[in-house]
């Protein structure tokens, strides 16, 4: 019996590398990698050895006829993939591992960020070279948004961090947590200790509507609810307010639906993950049981990935239903089969009014065509309170409203006022000036990431990536490269792509990494291993290396096994440090 991909699929192509007859496509060398949801198994050509299974870091990978329930869908997927996209398997060129000419000595690289881009970097740096690598992180664990990202009941995709963690205990491999650079190391530090510096610092802030109200208490960006209930401990536990019926969730891509599953999964199911104490215990006390996913454009445009979509119209116990319009109506009708659309099929369309109380029972709401226009709340005015609203009839209003009031950032938010649009040319939507307004106590803002920029090195503010070519970090004003300075990740090429898409990513920066080392243009470092060690101990007494990290490692696991989860989070800095000088 064939094998079959599954939702948690991470696209990072270990299997593909271990696959005897080269059936699981598309491959890291074909145009559509990095384009596709996930990988696929053509059952035609499978041959039923299980070395995808074993190889996969995330367990996506099961035989057909083990797939039960809603997961049976995954092995027509598979199938239905190369029915759409023929393959006759036939091998790539080969690839061969790098090496570095005689004479150069061994290479040190520093890598600043712990998350996956930085954890495929070490990796391929420490299969392929002799090289000694130190790794620099701001907080006090590993992981990035692998830990602080991945929602909490999507475990088997964590289970990658168990492939990196080989890497982390690597004897050439240092690290220094709890160190920032920029303020507590300098860029020119760092390179004055290694060869190259590779930054995989991600895109930590991001994208804002820019309307009115959008900084009032109650709305939020995904960052924020994200790293609240992973137990970010930058984030405080008392950063989100779940007293409210109705949430609306701005975006429908990938995190949105993590946030709307969050908010409606019954608690006792989370119960068994690695969620944050505080955002468990605040879930249990939620008052929230509708949530809309608010879309700009159409179903054809939804950014949600196909696996993820299946799974959010699963969710035990929470009815999912699509606004109707007819605009909405007819782009489901006509879809493509394997259309975003197409996944709206079946799903009931129902009329909504944002202004109503939401109705019983817990429900997602899906309305398309709309863009919020402003936030409103009730503002202290004087000692009193008083309603704020974006205009009551329309949009135009709520810039006066909001300035009118002076004080609406003291107050909760409690509506969205939002202008309805259609779809033009160029997957374009433009406002209709149709206007209508959503009760809402709870506004998160889920439409994209945003780089921010690394102190010492060039930053394009237009895409929000560090400027570089292939890897390279180049002056922009020159074109030329930085000496010895590489981008990796989201930093990189933008917050887009999944966990595996790093790997590919990582390679590219590695290969011109190590073409410069190989054509002798990088300048061999000043200061020793231990020069640096002693350098970031004198500026960051509390900084926490391997040893520390197991002992957090070693508290969380036995906190977690006492009440039968895989770990219990430490969610504050002090508490990270404290468990990390525990013998």
């Amino acid at each position: 019996m064939a094998y079959a991909i599954t939702q948690t699929c991470c696209n990072d192509a270990s299997c593909v590398s271990v696959c005897p007859v080269n059936c699981i496509h598309p491959t890291p060398d074909e145009p559509e990698f990095g384009t596709t949801d996930m990988l696929f198994i053509d059952p035609a050509a499978c041959i039923d050895c299980g070395a995808c299974a074993d190889a996969c870091p995330v367990d996506a990978v099961f035989p057909v006829d083990r797939l039960r329930g809603p997961d049976t869908v995954f092995g027509d997927l598979n199938r239905d993939w190369y029915r759409d996209h023929p393959n006759d398997h036939a091998w790539g060129a080969p690839t061969f591992p790098r090496s570095l000419p005689d004479g150069l000595g061994t290479l040190r690289v520093a890598i600043v960020g712990t998350g996956p881009s930085a954890g495929y970097t070490a990796q391929e740096l420490l299969r392929s070279t002799g090289a000694e690598i130190t790794m620099i992180d701001r907080l006090p664990v590993t992981g990035g948004l692998l830990r602080h990202g991945v929602a909490p009941d999507h475990q088997s995709t964590k289970r990658i961090a168990e492939s990196f963690a080989s890497v982390f205990h690597d004897p050439r491999l240092r690290m220094h947590l709890n160190v920032e650079v920029g303020t507590d190391l300098t860029h020119e530090e760092l390179a004055a200790h290694h060869h190259a510096v590779v930054y995989a610092v991600g895109a930590a802030a991001d994208r804002r509507l820019g309307i009115p109200g959008e900084d009032l208490p109650g709305s939020l960006p995904a960052t924020t609810f994200v790293g609240w209930y992973n137990a970010e401990p930058t984030v405080p536990a008392d950063a989100v307010d779940l007293t409210a019926e109705r949430a609306v969730v701005v975006g429908n891509g990938n995190v949105a639906v993590d946030i709307a599953r969050i908010l409606l999964t019954d608690p006792d199911r989370l119960a068994a993950t690695d969620i944050a104490d505080h955002a468990l215990a605040a879930l249990r006390r939620s008052r929230v049981r509708e949530v809309v996913l608010l879309a700009r454009r159409g179903p054809g445009q939804a950014a949600w990935t196909r696996a993820e979509f299946l799974a959010l119209r699963r969710l035990h116990g929470v009815e999912v239903v699509v606004e109707d319009h007819p605009e909405v109506r007819a782009a489901i009708e006509t879809a493509a089969p394997d259309s975003q659309a197409a996944l709206l099929a079946g799903l009931p369309l129902v009329p909504f009014d944002g202004g109503d109380a939401p109705r019983p029972g817990r429900r997602i709401v899906l309305r398309f065509l709309s863009a919020p226009t402003a936030l409103s709340g009730a503002a202290e005015v004087d000692g009193s309170v008083t309603a704020v609203r974006p205009g009551g009839a329309g949009a135009s209003g709520a810039v006066g409203a909001v300035g009118a009031a002076g004080a609406v950032g003291r107050g909760r938010v409690e509506a969205v006022s939002v202008v309805r649009t259609t779809m033009a040319a160029g997957d374009r939507a433009e406002p209709t000036g149709e206007t209508d307004v959503l009760r809402a106590g709870l506004v998160v803002r889920s439409i994209g990431h945003r780089g921010v920029p690394v102190p010492g090195l060039p930053f394009d503010e237009r895409t929000a990536t560090v400027a570089h070519l292939g890897g390279r970090v180049v002056d922009p004003a020159t074109g030329q490269p930085v000496p010895g300075t590489y981008v990796v990740g989201w930093a990189k090429r933008g917050p887009s792509g999944g966990i595996g898409a790093n790997r590919a990513c990582a390679r590219e920066t590695v290969d011109a990494l190590l073409d410069d080392a190989a054509a002798r243009v990088l300048a061999a470092p000043a200061g020793t291993r231990k020069d640096l060690d002693r350098l970031v101990h004198r500026r960051r007494p509390d900084a926490v290396g391997l040893r520390e990290l197991r002992a957090v490692d070693r508290a969380e696991r036995a906190r977690g096994a006492a009440e039968g989860r895989p770990r219990v989070k430490l969610a504050t800095v002090p508490d990270l440090l404290a468990a990390s000088r525990r013998k």
